[in-house]
């Protein structure tokens, strides 16, 4: 599949008192893409040339991340400022509402402004992140709890950055690499590019405060109804991070719920089988 990044836009708004980075292509209504960690809006190189033919197409650097501000206080990374980043980027750029795709991290802000703002999630797509209330149950079993133990070592001050640092950040590409099922979905390029995003000042320790908040978020702490926006999950059978269980029982908290799973992938399900992932994105909106 040919990345025409030539033809992308690269621009910055500013939201919820924040600079935020994104890349853009297309017209019409709006399809915003939100990534997740350690990644940033190059994730979506598979998809925004394919949707720009339907959409305007915006895959953001969340904040934190890549070129978007970077607040250095921790308490600037919870669920409720990530909310507001999204509801002020689809403001922002002229939309009432949009088609909302989020994967990882990006998945559960998504599922959470989904919660918040129904009326702005015309549909809703995630990709390998389950229902927060899923994920919570998840945690109290003790294989997803094995799963999951990388994010108790992201609670300790200092030390994730001192791993995540060594040796000019290699463990950044080694890890997407070496956790992905399709070991070829990543060329050398690929993976300089979310070295160097990782690299930049301010960015390892902002990533690493999504996760050390994580648990005084409104992610867990509070009741789920069920959701009334037409959803899409689709999901990488071979994740090493979150297990395919996680996705049962979804159906109890999404109205309208449409589940789609890749056999013989990972974690990084639109990057290591992007045609089939967008293929079934296509059929979910009627393309």
């Amino acid at each position: 599949m040919t990345v025409t990044q030539d033809i992308w836009q690269h621009e910055y708004i500013t939201t919820n008192g924040l600079k935020l980075h994104y890349v853009t292509q297309g017209t019409g209504p709006l399809m915003l893409m939100l990534h997740g960690f350690p990644e940033c809006w190059y994730s979506w190189r598979h998809q925004i040339p394919v949707f720009a033919q339907y959409f305007q197409v915006v895959a953001v650097d969340l904040r934190g991340y890549n070129d978007s501000d970077k607040p250095k206080e921790q308490s600037a990374y919870v669920m409720d400022e990530f909310i507001k980043d999204v509801e002020g980027l689809i403001r922002g750029l002229g939309h009432e509402n949009c088609i909302l795709v989020g994967h990882d991290w990006g998945g559960a802000i998504a599922w959470s402004f989904a919660y918040a703002h129904p009326n702005m999630v015309e549909r809703l797509i995630i990709l390998n992140l389950p229902h927060p209330a899923k994920f919570s149950q998840g945690l109290f079993q003790p294989q997803q709890l094995l799963r999951s133990s990388y994010i108790f070592l992201f609670q300790l001050p200092g030390i994730p950055e001192l791993l995540l640092q060594s040796g000019d950040y290699q463990i950044i590409p080694k890890t997407i690499q070496g956790t992905a099922f399709n070991k070829d979905a990543f060329n050398q390029q690929d993976l300089d590019f979310y070295q160097k995003a990782v690299a930049k000042p301010g960015a390892l320790t902002a990533m690493l405060n999504y996760y050390r908040n994580v648990f005084s978020n409104s992610l867990f702490n509070r009741t789920w109804g069920i959701l009334d926006v037409p959803t899409l999950m689709i999901w990488g059978e071979n994740d090493t991070a979150l297990g395919k269980e996680l996705t049962y029982g979804t159906e109890d908290y999404v109205k309208n719920l449409e589940i789609k799973y890749i056999p013989a992938c990972g974690h990084w399900v639109q990057q290591e089988k992007p045609e089939l992932v967008n293929q079934y994105i296509r059929e979910f909106l009627v393309l």
